[in-house]
């Protein structure tokens, strides 16, 4: 008679965890900011329609990284959530907290009950009427859940991405200088790898502050703090074109 082999609950575990984790190291990064004039959403992906940043509800914003095809069905669960939510009480009763806990049971979820875990990380930001009011949640595909103050990075080299932004980012800041923060900062994994082929001596090192990524690699999305003073709209989001996002890029100030 064959004799299964026993696995430990904690090996199994640890290697969901690792096989998730490879599967998000795998994409590129997106970066999360607050500044004066809302939330910044920056996403280093080139395709024109297979969004990473997206509209949950009002004043709430999602973006995600890993598997498309499981942050898509996530993303669609929290605008159906937010809708229902919002039909049946208020629309006030819609909060980045609510959807961000949904999401962590989910995740958690087919974390521990699943074959195979989401090979996602997500990011839920609502924009308040001041900076202070902001409010960022990371999930990972575990389905713990932190809330972040400030800002955050995700995928591919996010240890990289998220060491340049504290670097950089400082409260009160315009929606342009943080834009050029999160550009610089998803620019930095590019930088030290050319780095370290310049210390090799089979290239010249990168110039400083030279650009890497065009405005037309970039998704770029924004939680406007006054869209409802200046555009007379609840709907806070907004995405950027690549005409403006290079013209913020291009600005000195």
């Amino acid at each position: 008679m064959a004799q299964q082999f026993y696995v430990s609950p904690e090996q199994i575990m640890k290697d969901r965890a690792d096989f998730a984790r490879k599967g998000i190291a795998r994409g590129k990064s997106v970066v999360v900011l607050g500044c004066r004039d809302g939330i910044a959403l920056v996403a280093e992906n080139p395709s024109p329609t297979l969004h990473k940043i997206g509209e949950i509800y009002d004043r709430i914003a999602f973006a995600a990284v890993g598997k498309y095809n499981e942050f898509e069905s996530l993303r669609q669960a929290g605008v159906r959530y937010a809708d229902v939510r919002g039909y049946s009480y208020d629309r006030v009763d819609v909060t980045a907290r609510g959807l961000a806990s949904v999401y962590a049971q989910s995740l958690g979820t087919v974390f521990t009950a699943e074959q195979k875990p989401f090979e996602v990380e997500l990011a839920v930001a609502e924009v308040g009427e001041t900076e202070s009011g902001d409010h960022i949640f990371r999930l990972n595909f575990d389905g713990s859940i932190a809330d972040v103050s400030g800002f955050l990075a995700m995928g591919g080299q996010a240890d990289i991405v998220q060491a340049a932004l504290a670097a950089l980012w400082q409260p009160g800041a315009g929606l342009g200088q943080v834009l050029r923060w999160a550009v610089a900062a998803l620019e930095s994994p590019h930088a030290q790898a050319a780095a370290g082929v310049a210390a090799s001596g089979s290239a010249k090192p990168p110039v400083a502050g030279g650009a890497h990524l065009p405005a037309a690699t970039l998704e770029v999305a924004v939680l406007e703090r006054t869209a409802a003073a200046e555009r007379g709209s609840h709907r806070a989001f907004r995405r950027l074109g690549d005409d403006e996002v290079a013209s913020a890029l291009a600005a000195s100030s």
